[in-house]
């Protein structure tokens, strides 16, 4: 079996984006904007993402009062139809043919309304499929719906900065991030903000991005060579004060979460924003994936979820004083998408991209033989998980069988995975390509790295810091909702046990390689994704003087097509169950799992709590007292 090429190189598109936008009726203005010395356009060759000036939407007004509308999608993440791939079935809440529904409505109210997305268009559900087009679909989509900015995520990284630019270049309207500047101090990498001019109000909308980038594509330096990733507040703070004067409304357009990714790097969230920088008018945020709409520090604040679930919109009420715009009223709101019909005219469009990521997921590659997890939800044994996954509770064969194919690839002793789907399982029966997305959900790459004994413990204690401490009473382990569950790994090559009840850095016990304790001082070879590398190298548990082996240069594949590959040639098509149960979770008391209060959450009398984004399940113990 053939690795296919995840991106094919080629030549940007250059004036193809402004002849479009002209085409539109959007009229430029020919300044070219300072920022502290920093200018928009790059001095050096290379990418040079030259759009600056005003964009103007509809006439100025007689009136003395205008109210301005902007509505925003946020970390749709490959998602035109309604569909999950992964799963070959609907989603009621997905795709951008349900936001445009949403958007169609908007516009219908106020042509002149002010349409963005706010990062992490072009990955996940079978996007990558099309990463060879010279545009790829989703910013096609984007350009058909009339998208008027485009603030980045971090996702558009994934695939190197020559699909990225080739897309950037494509975007209709204009691409925003106020963070991230190219390393010979020639400029930004792309518009750190945009100023519109609705009905004659000056609106300014100044971008930012998680500033983690270069952590989490640390395995793939040319992903962003030649670009640095400041702070995400100081850089705010620093474009808005460059405008001064130059905006009546003020608008910020985040690809970070609520709070702060590592707080003690001293960057912050969308709240932390809201606090150190009152005079924005709104922030809309992303990365996330959740939905809220909350007031913070007088400021509105809102996400629209993840998938196209939401769509966030705002009003904003300006009126004249002394000859000046200010802002009087602001409203905010997200708008659900479950229950509407899908935007006909756009999956019309786009009905290429959906038959071929259907062909693609149905495609037979093999057959399992027996059932990879009994009882996929570690309590209800349902396999839709409401409790808690098995496959975060104990060794199975879905982790061990991405574990083999990493070690193998890499030629390692130890691998580590985590569990990036809660319902991962595999089933008695015939063996998709789809089935390879659904136990592997990100299209990550694998790096072969040397570790010291040391280091592999410390990053091992780091990964079970994902549960709760045990406590005597308690019938259920649980979570850390501060800890997601993608970083959550679990290891092969490795036997060792859990002690729950230990406090977070002294959990790992009897950890043993080949029948030895390990070694602090001897180096392992270990097999981890490319996102974990990241992890390693800023704990500083692993350099790239340290990896040996990558799998996007060795072998131009991704972990995901390695199991389909390790599968087809190695197992001839017939997959089997096999599981070493080389871990386990001990230092539970007699009340563990007691029988009586199991049933009363099979029964739903008792629920087990979520973290309040919704992403983390079972984030706090059932007690015995629970019981009533």
């Amino acid at each position: 079996m053939k690795f296919t090429k995840r991106i094919a190189l080629v030549a940007m598109v250059s004036s193809l984006a402004i002849t479009t936008v002209m085409a539109q009726g959007v009229r430029e203005s020919s300044e070219t904007l300072q920022l502290n010395n920093l200018t928009a356009t790059a001095k050096t060759s290379g990418f040079n993402y030259n759009r600056m000036g005003e964009v103007v939407k509809g006439e100025a007004t007689d009136s003395d009062k205008v109210v301005l509308d902007i509505a925003a999608t946020s970390d749709i993440h490959g998602r035109i139809y309604p569909y999950e791939y992964a799963t070959d079935s609907p989603d009621s809440e997905a795709g951008y043919t349900l936001t445009y529904d949403v958007v169609k409505q908007i516009k219908a109210n106020n042509p002149d309304t002010l349409l963005m997305d706010i990062g992490d268009v072009m990955q996940d559900n079978s996007a990558e499929l099309f990463n060879d087009m010279d545009v790829h679909p989703m910013v096609e989509a984007m350009n058909y719906m009339g998208y008027d900015l485009w603030s980045l995520g971090n996702h558009e990284f994934n695939f190197g900065l020559s699909f990225l630019e080739r897309n950037i270049e494509a975007f209709n309207g204009r691409v925003v991030s106020s963070n991230i500047v190219k390393t010979d101090g020639s400029g930004y990498f792309v518009n750190p903000y945009q100023i519109f001019v609705i009905d004659g109000v000056r609106v300014a909308v100044v971008g930012g991005i998680a500033p983690h980038v270069a952590q989490w594509e640390a395995s793939t330096p040319d992903h962003f060579q030649g670009l640095d990733f400041e702070n995400n507040i100081e850089a705010l703070k620093k474009t808005i004060a460059s405008i001064d004067g130059q905006y009546d409304v003020l608008v910020a357009a985040m690809h970070v979460g609520r709070n702060g990714e590592y707080e003690d790097e001293g960057t912050g969230g969308v709240f932390n924003i809201a606090q150190e920088v009152p005079e924005l008018d709104l922030i809309i945020a992303g990365h996330e994936h959740a939905t809220y709409c909350e007031k913070v520090n007088d400021t509105w604040v809102l996400e629209p979820g993840k998938y196209g679930a939401q769509v966030a919109f705002s009003e904003i009420t300006v009126e004249k004083e002394n000859g000046e715009w200010v802002v009087t009223n602001v409203d905010a709101k997200n708008i659900a998408t479950k229950g509407l019909d899908p935007d006909t005219e756009l999956a019309e469009k786009f009905k290429f991209v959906h038959e071929k990521s259907l062909s693609d997921a149905r495609e037979q590659i093999g057959e399992v033989t027996e059932n990879f997890v009994d009882g996929v939800d570690y309590i209800t044994g349902e396999d839709h998980v409401t409790t808690m996954p098995t496959t975060q509770m104990e060794d199975t064969a879905i982790i061990d069988l991405i574990n083999t194919v990493q070690m193998k690839y890499a030629d390692a002793q130890i691998a580590s995975c985590a569990t990036f789907n809660s319902d991962q399982a595999l089933f008695k029966g015939p063996l998709r390509k789809k089935d390879m997305a659904f136990i592997y959900k990100y299209s990550n790459t694998l790096m072969g790295v040397n570790m010291t004994g040391e280091n592999l413990l410390n990053y091992m204690e780091w990964a079970v810091s994902f549960f709760n401490t045990y406590e005597d009473g308690d019938v259920t382990i649980s979570f850390n909702p501060e800890k997601r569950s993608y970083n959550y790994d679990m290891f092969s090559g490795v036997n060792y046990q859990v002690d729950v009840s230990k406090p977070v850095g002294h959990r790992i016990v009897n950890a043993t390689v080949d029948g030895q304790p390990i070694d602090p001082t001897a180096n392992y070879k270990v097999a981890v994704n490319n996102y974990r590398f990241g992890t390693l190298s800023s704990n500083g548990w692993a350099t790239a003087d340290d990896v040996y082996f990558t799998s996007a240069n060795d072998l131009d594949a991704t972990i995901r097509s390695m199991i389909q590959d390790y599968v087809v040639n190695d197992l001839h098509g017939e997959l089997s169950p096999v599981c070493d149960h080389n871990w386990e979770l001990i230092g539970m008391t007699d009340s563990y799992m007691n029988p009586e209060v199991i049933a009363a959450i099979k029964a739903g009398k008792i629920s087990i709590p979520t973290s309040s984004d919704g992403r983390t399940m079972n984030v706090k113990a059932v007690k015995l007292t629970d019981l009533k």
